[in-house]
């Protein structure tokens, strides 16, 4: 082969050779660390880069978003002597790419030791319970302990969570139990609180009861009083207003009385002493009233209505009947009365015999 063709492909090796020695092309998110005979020269930026061939090399290649960091369980001790189990999820970005390459030998490590040595520290100044109920404070306080540590790193650690708090199973059985246990007692309480509500609420339920009946009642016996007061005052009025003398009231009395008898439940009858007067007092009217022609009847009638008044002045005296016709004399219009009086004591008196004896079958 000619040697000038030799030398032209030996020429053009070397040409492509020194062009993919001194472009680099980095991708997005991406930094390269570059090194210049052994130090740290720049950081090349996502795009294309141009290198001195043979002098540079990249010595670190870093990703700079932000990236999740799983540990693994890791035994710690707290306030009251309990060995937990704590995992932790740490979200970290690296900022700086040089300092975290020269900064620290391998960050990742250093980042998980120095979570686990303040985790201890956090969780042995509480007790479990505390350590149970304060994730949001431990997660705190890991992250300012965190960003102070590896800050000079150049790496920030966005967030901190505690992904599982495992105590022994002893502990888990007796909480448990308690839990178990605390659960009845709401139950109980809750139950006792219901009853209690419920007792109340009826009582006073019946206590509102039985205002309303008794101001119903009140309200009912008020107004029963008031008709039968303005009843009496308008048959008062009445009787005042139209003049009604002893003799008109002497003969309603004696229309009132055969009522006395008509219950079925009356087995014996008290006379008003006043029938007598009663009677005199309506046969006086008709004395009155008339205008005798003749003599005055003789003794013998008046002693015979003495003695019929005599006979039958211990029971009740009935009404007279309004359409009677009654003589102008005075002393048979006392007869009559008497008479009339004396029949219906006596119907009124077979009445409730009738009432009380036992019917047949």
């Amino acid at each position: 082969m000619d040697p000038v063709v030799i030398l032209i492909l030996v020429a053009a090796i070397a040409v492509v050779f020194l062009m993919a020695a001194t472009v680099r092309i980095v991708p997005q998110a991406r930094r390269y660390n570059i090194e210049r005979f052994g130090r740290y020269r720049r950081t090349l930026q996502p795009g294309l880069n141009f290198v001195l061939p043979v002098a540079d090399r990249v010595n670190t290649k870093l990703d700079v978003r932000e990236q999740v960091y799983s540990s693994d369980p890791r035994p710690v001790i707290t306030e009251d002597n309990l060995v937990v189990n704590i995992d932790t999820v740490l979200y970290y970005q690296i900022t700086d790419p040089r300092a975290a390459a020269y900064e620290v030998a391998d960050y990742l490590q250093a980042i998980d030791q120095l979570t686990v040595t303040t985790l201890r520290n956090v969780i042995g100044s509480m007790d479990l319970e505390q350590t149970l109920t304060s994730r949001e404070e431990i997660n705190s306080r890991l992250r300012t302990v965190l960003d102070e540590a590896t800050g000079k790193w150049g790496i920030r650690v966005n967030r901190v969570e505690i992904k599982a708090i495992d105590p022994p199973n002893t502990i888990k059985e007796a909480m448990e139990k308690q839990m178990r246990a605390e659960r009845d007692k709401r139950a109980a309480i809750l139950h006792a609180e219901g009853d209690r509500q419920a007792k109340i609420l009826t009582a006073e339920g019946t206590k509102q009861k039985d205002i309303l009946e008794a101001q119903g009642t009140q309200q009912a016996m008020i107004l029963r009083a008031d008709g039968e007061a303005k009843a009496v005052e308008l048959v008062f009025q009445a009787v005042h207003r139209n003049n009604a003398d002893p003799k008109i009231l002497a003969y309603k009395y004696l229309e009132t009385l055969p009522h006395l008898a008509k219950s079925d439940n009356n087995t014996f009858w008290v006379i008003p002493g006043e029938l007598t007067e009663a009677i005199r007092t309506v046969t006086g009217a008709f004395g009155d009233q008339s205008t005798p022609a003749g003599p005055k009847p003789a003794q013998p009638e008046q002693a015979a209505t003495s003695e019929t008044d005599d006979t039958h002045g211990d029971v009740a005296a009935p009404a007279l009947e309004t359409g009677s016709t009654l003589s102008l004399d005075a002393a048979a219009a006392a007869d009559e009365a008497t008479k009339q009086a004396a029949a219906a004591v006596s119907n009124a008196k077979a009445e409730a015999e009738a009432a009380k004896a036992p019917q047949g079958p």
